[in-house]
């Protein structure tokens, strides 16, 4: 159902949040997220001189390469457009993201390294949207895509891995609630509703 029609107003300021995800050549996975920011009205600044109305206030981009398991292995960070020239020496601070897992605790930890003065709040905000995608690019790849190069009992352990990752998913929101339908469907060993 969509939104209800809004009163009169006049649009002032748009986020953008991209992200996309990859499967690499090599086995690994890139997930890259881009937020852009960008008013409606031209304003000066004092670093930049004028921005026009749609250039970017904010324009951060993160990448994040991982392996099956969700251990990051290697991170870039950019700031292409900011309010201040010096937004963008945090960059490589990012980097202290390689050797953790996006898993449960990954949003905590995130905080402990970059909340405050140790991060970019965009470029923070963006590691939520970023880990959603990585959830949402490796997991049904794993299923669809089985190593071309296992065995028999390596594609097993695969499908094994690729369930139980899955079981993880129930009770995480109303739609995947173990009492649902959905579950119900997908995934009845785990069905805990009316038979």
């Amino acid at each position: 159902m969509p939104l209800s029609p809004p009163t009169e107003r006049e649009h002032l300021h748009t986020r953008t949040v991209e992200c996309r995800g990859y499967r690499r050549a090599d086995g690994l996975w890139d997930v890259e997220g881009r937020v852009v920011d960008a008013k409606t009205y031209g304003f000066d600044n004092e670093w930049r001189g004028r921005v026009e109305p749609g250039m970017p206030v904010h324009d951060m981009r993160i990448r994040l390469t991982l392996d099956d398991e969700f251990e990051i292995k290697a991170v870039e960070a950019a700031t292409e457009s900011s309010p201040y020239r010096i937004c963008g020496d945090i960059a490589p601070a990012y980097r202290k993201l390689v050797g953790l897992r996006i898993a449960p605790g990954f949003t905590r930890r995130t905080r402990e390294l970059f909340g405050g003065v140790r991060g970019c709040t965009h470029l923070m905000e963006l590691l939520g949207p970023i880990a959603t995608t990585a959830f949402q690019t490796i997991y049904p790849a794993r299923a669809r895509y089985p190593r071309k190069d296992a065995g028999a009992a390596e594609k097993a352990k695969d499908a094994a891995v690729v369930k139980k990752r899955r079981s993880r998913l129930i009770d995480t929101c109303h739609a995947l609630a173990s009492t649902s339908e959905v579950v119900k469907r997908f995934w009845p060993e785990f069905y805990t509703g009316p038979k």
